[in-house]
C-alpha cells in the first residue's frame, strides 16, 4: 500500500454549536491530510474539539462550512445513502466504552454489522469468526461482556470495527477504561493491523503515552491545531508484551 496516498483531507475546517441564543465554535478552521496506511494521534485536553473532529471524519456529523474530502470526494456532496456504506464499510469505529450489547454473546456483537450490510448467515458466522480469532478471542466466541476482562471486551469491539473489512479505524480514547497491560494489547492489536494490512488508524486521545504509538500527533487546542509532531520512533506495544512475558 502506497503510504503517500491521501485518504483524508481537510481544509479550513470550522464546526460551529449553537446554544440557544449562544454560539460554541468546537472548530476554527483546521486542515489536515492523512495518508493511506498512517497510524496518527489527535490530541488535545477535553474542549479541544477532537471529539467533534473524529464525528466529522467518521461521518457521523458535516462541519458548518469547510472542506472534507475522503478519497479525493467531497463528503459535503454525498448522497445519505453514500455516507451510510462509508459509516459502514469505509470506517470502523472503537469508542472508550465499547458499546456492545450486554446480553449478546462476542460472537453475535461482531456479526451485527453484517446482518445492516445485508450479509448472509453463514457469511456472517465465518467473517465474524475469522476476526475473533485474529483479535486473540477463538476461544471466547460464546462468551457475553460480563464474562470478558476490559481488554477482551475491546477486542471484541475491534473486532466488530474489522468485520466488514474498513480502510480505516476511528479509535477514540481506546485504552481509556482499560489498565496499562490491557492497554497495550489492544494497542499492539491496532499496530498488527496496520503493519500486516495497512489499515489507516486514527487514535483521538488525551493520554501523551497513546500518542507515542503513532507515527504523527496532531496536538488541538480551542478548536485549531496547535502543531503536528512526527513521532520518530514509535512505541512498538508487541515488542513490550514480548519483554513482559519473558519477565514473568
Amino acid at each position: 500500500m502506497d503510504i503517500e496516498e491521501t485518504v483524508i483531507w481537510i481544509d479550513d475546517l470550522h464546526k460551529i454549536y449553537k446554544m440557544g441564543e449562544n454560539e460554541v465554535h468546537a472548530l476554527r478552521g483546521v486542515s489536515l491530510t492523512v495518508r493511506s496506511g498512517e497510524i496518527i494521534a489527535i490530541m488535545g485536553p477535553s474542549g479541544s474539539g477532537k471529539s467533534t473532529l473524529m464525528n466529522i471524519l467518521g461521518c457521523l456529523d458535516q462541519p458548518t462550512w469547510g472542506l472534507y474530502a475522503l478519497d479525493g470526494k467531497d463528503v459535503s456532496k454525498m448522497t445519505d445513502d453514500a455516507l451510510a456504506v462509508v459509516r459502514n464499510k469505509k470506517v470502523g469505529f472503537v469508542f472508550q466504552s465499547f458499546n456492545l450489547l450486554a446480553r449478546t454473546s462476542a460472537l453475535d456483537n461482531v456479526m451485527l454489522p453484517l446482518v445492516y450490510a445485508g450479509s448472509s448467515a453463514r457469511e456472517r458466522r465465518s467473517r465474524a469468526t475469522e476476526v475473533l480469532e485474529s483479535v486473540g478471542l477463538g476461544d471466547r466466541l460464546d462468551h457475553t461482556p460480563n464474562e470478558l476482562s476490559g481488554g477482551q471486551q475491546q477486542r471484541v469491539a475491534i473486532a466488530r470495527a474489522l468485520v466488514n473489512r474498513p480502510a480505516i479505524i476511528l479509535a477514540d480514547e481506546p485504552t481509556g477504561n482499560l489498565d496499562s497491560k490491557s492497554g497495550r494489547e489492544v494497542m499492539a492489536i491496532l499496530q498488527r493491523l496496520n503493519r500486516e494490512i495497512g489499515i489507516t488508524v486514527i487514535l483521538v486521545t488525551h493520554d501523551p503515552h497513546i500518542s507515542n504509538y503513532a507515527q504523527r500527533a496532531i496536538h488541538l487546542f480551542d478548536g485549531k491545531i496547535l502543531k503536528e509532531e512526527i513521532i520518530e520512533e514509535p512505541i512498538q506495544a508487541g515488542a513490550l508484551l514480548e519483554t513482559e512475558e519473558v519477565a514473568a
